[in-house]
C-alpha cells in the first residue's frame, strides 16, 4: 500500500520475501564478485574512500556489501524490510565493519553530510518518487563525496523492438506481482525455466558461434547461474512497483540531487551512474 511518504509497503513486503526465499548464500562467490565489479566499473576505491564510512542504500541480502566492506573502513547498511535485515546481518556477520540498520529512505538514520560515499544498486526504481528518494541519499554524503547509482533502464540504448518486447512481459507482470507469494513463487520459478534458461543458454550458444548478442532478449544471463535467473525472475515479475529511466533522464535526476561530474558505465547493468555531490 502507497502511503504519503516515499514508499511501498507492499513492495517492502515484496522484496522482504524475495530476500528470504533467495537469500544469495548459494551463489558462486565468483559469479557474484563479477556482478560486484561490473557495478562499481566507474567507481574509484581511493585512500579518502578506503579510509573513509559509507553507505548501501536498499542493501537486500548484503551480495554486495560483503564485497564493499573490504574495501573501506566503515560500511553502514541499511534497508526498510525487516526480513531483508535478518539475512543481511548474516550474510556479512563476518565483517566487522558492516553495520546494518533498518530504515526508510525518506527517514533515513544517517545524519546529513557525514558519508564519504554511497551507493545504491537495483533500488530506487522502486520507490514511489525516485526523484526524491535520490535527493534523501545524497543528502547524507560530505561535498565531493561520490555516489554510485544503478536504475532500471528504459531500453534507450536497444532497438524498438527490443522495448515492444518489454511491454509485452510487462502484461504478466500486472497480474503475477498482485499473487500471495506461494503462487508468486512457482510462478516466477516456471518462468525461469520456460523463458530465462532458454534465452540465455541459447545467446551463449550464439556466441560462443560468433554471433553479437548484446540485442538478445536475456542474454545478460547467458553466463549467470540457474538461481540469479530465478531470483531475478522473481524481481522482475514479482515486484508491484516497477520504474523504467531513460540516461537522460537519470542524469536529471542527478544533478537536481546536487550531483556534478556525472558519467554512465558502458557496460551492462544499464544504467550505473556516477556523480559527485557539490
Amino acid at each position: 500500500m502507497m502511503t504519503k511518504d516515499n514508499f511501498d509497503s507492499d513492495v517492502i513486503d515484496d522484496f522482504g520475501d524475495e530476500w528470504e526465499a533467495y537469500d544469495q548464500s548459494t551463489v558462486d562467490n565468483n559469479e557474484l564478485e563479477k556482478q560486484f565489479s561490473d557495478y562499481f566499473k566507474l567507481f574509484s576505491w581511493d585512500a579518502n574512500i578506503r579510509n573513509g564510512i559509507g553507505a548501501d542504500f536498499g542493501c537486500g541480502t548484503g551480495r554486495w556489501a560483503k564485497f564493499a566492506a573490504d574495501k573501506v573502513n566503515t560500511l553502514i547498511c541499511i534497508d526498510a524490510s525487516s526480513k531483508a535485515i535478518k539475512v543481511a546481518k548474516r550474510n556479512t556477520a563476518d565483517k566487522n565493519n558492516c553495520h546494518v540498520l533498518q530504515g526508510k529512505i525518506d527517514s533515513l538514520p544517517i545524519s546529513n553530510n557525514s558519508l564519504d560515499f554511497a551507493y545504491s544498486l537495483g533500488v530506487l526504481h522502486h520507490i514511489p518518487d525516485t526523484g526524491e528518494a535520490i535527493k534523501n541519499c545524497t543528502s547524507k554524503l560530505k561535498p565531493g563525496a561520490p555516489f554510485l547509482l544503478y536504475l532500471y533502464y528504459a531500453f534507450d540504448n536497444r532497438p524498438k523492438w527490443y522495448s515492444l518486447v518489454w511491454k509485452c512481459s510487462n502484461i504478466f507482470r500486472a497480474v503475477i506481482c498482485k499473487l500471495p507469494f506461494v503462487i508468486k513463487y512457482p510462478v516466477t520459478n516456471i518462468i525461469s525455466i520456460l523463458v530465462y534458461y532458454p534465452l540465455a543458454r541459447f545467446a551463449l550458444l550464439m556466441e560462443k558461434a560468433g554471433v553479437r548478442v548484446s540485442n538478445f532478449p536475456l542474454s545478460e544471463y547467458r553466463a549467470k547461474s540457474f538461481y540469479t535467473m530465478r531470483t531475478d525472475a522473481l524481481d522482475r515479475f514479482g515486484t508491484r512497483l516497477e520504474q523504467r529511466f531513460t540516461r537522460m533522464q537519470i542524469k536529471e535526476m542527478m544533478e537536481q540531487a546536487g550531483l556534478v561530474d556525472i558519467i554512465f558505465s558502458d557496460i551492462a547493468p544499464y544504467w550505473c551512474a556516477l556523480g559527485t555531490k557539490k
